[in-house]
C-alpha cells in the first residue's frame, strides 16, 4: 500500500512502464503497488485498454509475429508452473497484451516482454482477486520528460492516452 494520489476511479490499474510499477487504485489517496517487468525496447506501447477477460493457469498460444521473429517457440503450451503466462492472464481489450505472471520472477523490475506486463506469480494472483472485468487500464508512455519531481505520482502528468492501437507497436 502506498501513498497515491490519483482522479482515477477506484479499481482502475496504471501501468507506470518507465519506473516497472503497477498501481491499482484504491481511492483518490492510496493503491496498491506491484514491481513489474514491461517491453523491451521497440515494444512498449501506452493508451488505455480495459481488461476484457481473465484466465487462471492460462494456455499460452505465441502470436504468429512473435513466432516469426522466434521460430523456436512451441505452438501451444498448456497452463501451469512452465508456462511463461504463470499463474493468472487479465487480457487488454482486444490486443495480444496481458497483464500475467511469469515463470521468470528474475525479469520483474526489467525490460524483457514483447509488450505485456509481468509480474511474479503471487502478485499476480493478488491483483487478479482484486482487478474486475471491464476494470481501466491506463499505460503511461515511457518518457523521462515525464519525470516531472520526486514525490508526483506517475498519472498526474499523464494527459492523454496515446491514440494508436497497441498492436502498432513502434
Amino acid at each position: 500500500m502506498v501513498d497515491y494520489v490519483s482522479h482515477q476511479t477506484p479499481g482502475t490499474v496504471v501501468i507506470d512502464t518507465e519506473n516497472t510499477f503497477l498501481y491499482l487504485v484504491l481511492n483518490d489517496g492510496q493503491a496498491l503497488r506491484y514491481g513489474i517487468g514491461v517491453g523491451r525496447e521497440g515494444f512498449t506501447w501506452s493508451g488505455e485498454q480495459t481488461v476484457a477477460r481473465k484466465t487462471a493457469w492460462p494456455d499460452w498460444r505465441p502470436p504468429s509475429e512473435m513466432i516469426s521473429r522466434q521460430p523456436y517457440l512451441p505452438r501451444f503450451m498448456a497452463g501451469g508452473p512452465g508456462n511463461p503466462l504463470g499463474a493468472r492472464a487479465m487480457y487488454l481489450g482486444e490486443t495480444e497484451y496481458r497483464i500475467h505472471g511469469t515463470n521468470k520472477p528474475d525479469t520483474i523490475g526489467k525490460r524483457v516482454s514483447s509488450g505485456c506486463i509481468r509480474l511474479t506469480n503471487d502478485d499476480v494472483m493478488d491483483l487478479y482477486e482484486r482487478v474486475k472485468i471491464g476494470a481501466k487500464v491506463i499505460v503511461l508512455p515511457a518518457t523521462s520528460a515525464r519525470r516531472s519531481s520526486p514525490g508526483t505520482p506517475p498519472d498526474a502528468a499523464f494527459q492523454t492516452p496515446d491514440q494508436a492501437s497497441p498492436s502498432q507497436r513502434s
